[in-house]
């Protein structure tokens, strides 16, 4: 419900807004725990879940006294639980319990942080509960779009973007809900391949790929960025948080990331959000919304910056991007079958198993193979993101 405001009255600012940080171990959590600890009084951390880094996750909690914590990798559960059992915090094991501990009581936002697919069933959960929802997963959107945004608004949940070009998107909304939009403008660095052609990129590494210019991210979705798919997951996000079609959806590469995105109103007006390219800005104004908090981060400062510039994405030499608007306008399973030969497609290069351009190949392959359903429920959504992980696992075999 991206129109609306979250129901600010329900936080009770003597204890602080109540957070469950889903993935607190990766980029985005480490940096959302840096905002809470440089806003003290103002969020009391609840839950804090992790995929596999159990030692991150007990300093964590031992910092932040959580009501509870839970950690994907079972094998890892009961090393948390005996660090953790003497301090009176709650410790569970598995994807179930990550997806349970989201309806706690005492959560009023849920910043789902997570990387890929699994984003998508706590999400769910946490809307189903009531929670507001702060959303760095883009893949959740990508996958169930539709059905996500229609169950939020059916509970009166509020999904604030913490993607930095969302989150400028939904800034630059801010008083305009009632004027029509005419173009979505959606910024991108071009990663650290930016000006190469198809020929260049062919015996690229893995190490030469993991070195974004101007962001601090995840291996996955600092592939993704090289490969140009994370602004094509991107777009599909942004469809569905902001209620447009895919052709007023404008992809422009602008190297300095400083400005992050911005709207183009039918008046002709373009607003634009900017600012040095600091996660910890989109994520403490999701938290903190509607409010503005004051910080210490660092300052943009125009006399630093002699010129910013702007080209048109490559879509020739990064086939990915081009990829993610065919499905968005395919619609149906599309988009969740490119989501998870994505996946599949980006651990693949990771491990050396396939090459930089074979992972649009992978992607490709899937959309071609599984079958497409038009209208595809969630729990369909589920056996088609298998089915499609299994037709990229075959593409990466024969490679």
């Amino acid at each position: 419900m991206i129109e609306g405001v979250p129901h600010s009255e329900t936080f009770d600012p003597g204890k602080g807004r109540g957070l469950a940080i889903l993935g607190s171990t990766g980029s985005i959590g480490t940096q959302a725990l840096d905002v809470v600890r440089a806003q003290p009084g103002r969020f009391r951390v609840e839950v804090l879940t992790a995929g596999r880094n159990a030692d991150l996750l007990i300093a964590q909690a031992l910092e932040f006294k959580p009501n509870a914590v839970a950690i994907a990798d079972e094998a890892q559960g009961q090393k948390v639980r005996d660090a953790l059992w003497e301090h009176d915090i709650k410790a569970y094991a598995g994807q179930d319990a990550i997806a349970q501990l989201v309806e706690m009581e005492g959560i009023d936002i849920v910043l789902t942080a997570l990387v890929g697919f699994a984003g998508l069933r706590p999400t769910m959960n946490a809307i189903a509960a009531g929670k507001h929802i702060a959303l760095a997963n883009k893949e959740t959107l990508v996958v169930a779009g539709e059905i996500v945004m229609a169950a939020a608004a059916k509970k009166g949940v509020d999904i604030l973007p913490v993607d930095s070009e969302h989150s400028a998107i939904f800034q630059c909304l801010a008083g305009e809900f009632h004027n029509p939009i005419e173009k979505l403008i959606l910024t991108a660095s071009g990663g650290p391949f930016r000006g190469r052609k198809r020929d260049d990129l062919a015996a690229v590494t893995r190490e030469q790929a993991l070195n974004h210019p101007n962001w601090d991210m995840g291996a996955k979705i600092t592939i993704d960025s090289a490969s140009l798919m994370n602004k094509g997951l991107e777009v599909i996000e942004a469809r569905w948080l902001f209620d447009v079609k895919a052709a007023d959806i404008e992809v422009v590469v602008h190297p300095q990331s400083i400005i992050h995105s911005g709207v183009q109103f039918e008046d002709g007006s373009i607003k634009v959000q900017m600012g040095l390219p600091d996660m910890k800005l989109p994520i403490q104004y999701a938290l903190g919304y509607p409010q503005r908090l004051a910080n210490d981060f660092p300052r943009f400062s125009f006399a630093e910056y002699a010129s910013l510039t702007f080209e048109q994405p490559d879509l020739a030499t990064f086939r990915n991007l081009q990829l993610a608007y065919d499905a968005l306008e395919r619609g149906g399973s599309a988009p969740c079958v490119l989501n998870a030969a994505n996946e599949v497609a980006v651990a693949a290069f990771l491990n050396k198993e396939v090459g930089f351009l074979e992972m649009s190949e992978v992607v490709e392959h899937a959309l071609h193979t599984v079958e497409h359903v038009a209208k595809p429920d969630l729990e369909a959504l589920f056996t088609l993101d298998q089915a499609a992980r299994d037709a990229a696992a075959d593409r990466v075999r024969r490679s």
